[in-house]
């Protein structure tokens, strides 16, 4: 069953300029496994704001905003192809407790001036 659908879009210009104005944004956004890969992709804004949107979708699948968790708790890593792969921790992971065989689906994409990301968490309930 599908627990939650998200979907989020950002500008890349406000990245850039989050980024510009707060030396630790990225450290404070991202896992040191996110922050590898986007070292690998040279820390291209469009590459960063990509991860970003990536977790705002999940945590609206998740249906809960930030509430309990920490952005950290949404850890979106790749497979050798480039497939965007998702790993809950903390608040996220306990947010789901509730449902096993949890499946997450996750799509991100950009243009010049616009990041996006999909996400449908599916998993079967417990109770």
């Amino acid at each position: 069953m599908i627990i939650g659908i998200g979907v989020d879009i950002i500008e890349i210009n406000r990245v850039k300029n989050a980024i510009k104005r707060n030396e630790k944004f990225i450290e404070k956004i991202f896992s040191e496994e996110e922050i590898k890969y986007l070292k690998k992709k040279d820390f291209k804004y469009e590459s960063i704001a990509g991860k970003f949107a990536a977790k705002e979708a999940i945590v609206k699948a998740l249906g809960t905003g930030f509430r309990n968790m920490k952005i950290k708790d949404i850890e979106i890593t790749n497979n050798e192809l480039g497939k965007p792969l998702v790993e809950l921790k903390g608040g996220a992971l306990e947010i789901i407790k509730d449902y096993k065989n949890i499946r997450i689906h996750l799509s991100i994409s950009h243009s010049r001036d616009n990041a996006i990301a999909y996400s449908i968490i599916e998993g079967e309930s417990v109770r």
